[in-house]
């Protein structure tokens, strides 16, 4: 069953109530932090992308098309089609010979404006190079998506079997697990050396350190992602209908809320409270949550006319 987790006034009135499930996972394999139902069954969403990612880092294949620092991010990315994300990807169209209408994301104006771009070029990289049929990508019954769903079981620790198969919104497969096995995967995107095969523990630290190091690729300015992506300490990511992780590497804890009605805009209020709570260290990211997204609600002439309230205590 799911929490309170947020409370918005307007004035001295509760207008509107979040509720949903907050799980953090420790190094022992252990659930430390929770806030309704650890075994609350949720898919990843587009949280998933980095490790969607790895089969096309293990391979090579950003050193065989030569991409650089930001081309490889965007690999991993849910753009916001902002200039520099359309340069980027029209470079990768140019290096890997990938057409733009092989991508079954449709979007305005183009294909590569869909948020999932990056994410479709690279699966299209692994059918490119291992002969798989590149006009079925997007099936499940695809090889390269069963080599992506076995990466998900290894960075879950979640069996494979199990992993429910979903639509996602751009048209690749979504893939669904209780959600403490989703704190997990970002447990282990924090702290790789719990990861067993070593090619794929080195993969996810190139990943990561990508991510931290071009934050701006993961999402757009002035997102969510680019503002926790600043600190080398976290790695996080979120997806559609109000899921959010991030795993924090020198406290070696990943964490997965889930909003139940799908809402995302609450998510830095969430996530600045679990990081209160648990004593984070770092007071510039906190600062910088609440500068970007403060906590007033505020009407279409720009009044503050009222506020979000954290409900929960871990």
């Amino acid at each position: 069953m799911s929490n309170l987790l947020v409370e918005e006034y307007r004035g001295s009135i509760v207008e509107n109530v979040h509720r949903g499930f907050i799980c953090g996972v420790s190094d022992k394999g252990k659930v430390v932090f929770s806030v309704g139902d650890p075994n609350h069954i949720a898919y990843m969403r587009s949280t998933a992308k980095p490790i969607q990612a790895i089969p096309v880092f293990k391979l090579g294949l950003v050193e065989k098309y030569g991409l650089e620092g930001k081309e490889a991010a965007i690999l991993c990315a849910s753009h916001m089609a902002e200039p520099f994300h359309i340069e980027v990807l029209e470079s990768i169209i140019a290096k890997t010979g990938i057409e733009e209408d092989k991508l079954i994301c449709v979007a305005k104006p183009r294909r590569i404006y869909h948020n999932c771009a990056g994410k479709h070029f690279g699966i299209l990289m692994l059918c490119k190079e291992l002969g798989y049929d590149m006009e079925s990508y997007w099936s499940i019954q695809n090889p390269v998506q069963q080599i992506i769903k076995k990466h998900i079981s290894m960075i879950s620790e979640y069996p494979e079997d199990d992993i429910r198969i979903g639509v996602d919104g751009c048209g690749v497969p979504v893939f669904a697990m209780p959600i403490r096995h989703i704190a997990n995967a970002y447990l282990r995107l924090a702290c790789p050396d719990l990861i067993g095969d070593s090619g794929v523990r080195s993969t996810v630290e190139r990943i990561v350190k990508l991510m931290n190091a071009h934050p701006e690729m993961i999402a757009g300015t002035k997102s969510v992602c680019s503002a926790l992506l600043q600190d080398d300490n976290i790695v996080a990511k979120g997806g559609a209908m109000g899921v959010y992780c991030f795993g924090l590497k020198k406290e070696r804890l990943g964490f997965v809320l889930k909003i139940e009605d799908g809402s995302t805009d609450e998510w830095t209020l969430i996530i600045g409270s679990i990081l209160e709570q648990i004593g984070y260290k770092n007071k510039t990211t906190l600062e910088r949550l609440k500068t970007l997204f403060p906590n007033e609600i505020k009407n279409d002439n720009g009044y503050i006319v009222g506020s979000k309230k954290a409900c929960f205590v871990l």
